[in-house]
């Protein structure tokens, strides 16, 4: 376990800097996605004016993202040419790194610092969203969850950046 977690942490090391390409928040669970050019996070709740907010304060799960990728990799096996990341119901989509790596680090986005804590796994409403089989499609390229761990602003087209 020692030498793997050494190993990702090597990886880690080489990561190119990502950019922010999307930003999404819902009032309310199930609610439509506001497509926004900036949000503000706020330390230890979430994203200004999404549903994440009031919940409990310090949870793992204020902020969830996906890489563009990975959402190239869902269009293959769905089939589709294109996926609007509002189906996705991530609050964040970003480019440039491997995100399989970044589970368990700390991220610059813009402003913000988020420590990223779990995989964000598809739910059911994926097929929906997707059509029959979405969910699975998605499986393992579902994105991360994320805490805040330091105020600031987000700005599509800000960098995204591993912090050591």
């Amino acid at each position: 376990m020692k030498a793997q977690a050494r190993l990702l942490d090597k990886l880690c090391q080489s990561l190119p800097e990502g950019r922010l390409e999307w930003i999404g928040l819902r009032s309310e669970r199930r609610g439509a996605v506001q497509v926004v050019g900036s949000a503000w996070a706020v330390e230890d709740q979430g994203l200004e004016g999404d549903h994440r907010m009031t919940k409990t304060p310090g949870s793992a799960r204020q902020v969830t993202l996906i890489s563009r990728e990975f959402i190239e990799s869902i269009c293959r096996y769905t089939g589709h040419s294109s996926i609007d990341p509002a189906l996705l119901r991530r609050n964040l989509v970003i480019s440039g790194m491997n995100i399989n790596l970044l589970r368990h680090q700390r991220l610059q986005v813009g402003e913000a610092v988020l420590e990223t804590t779990a995989l964000c796994h598809p739910c059911s409403r994926m097929n929906e969203a997707l059509g029959p089989g979405g969910a699975a499609a998605m499986f393992g390229y579902g994105g991360l969850c994320a805490r805040i761990i330091q105020n600031g602003r987000m700005t599509v087209g800000d960098k995204v950046v591993r912090l050591a």
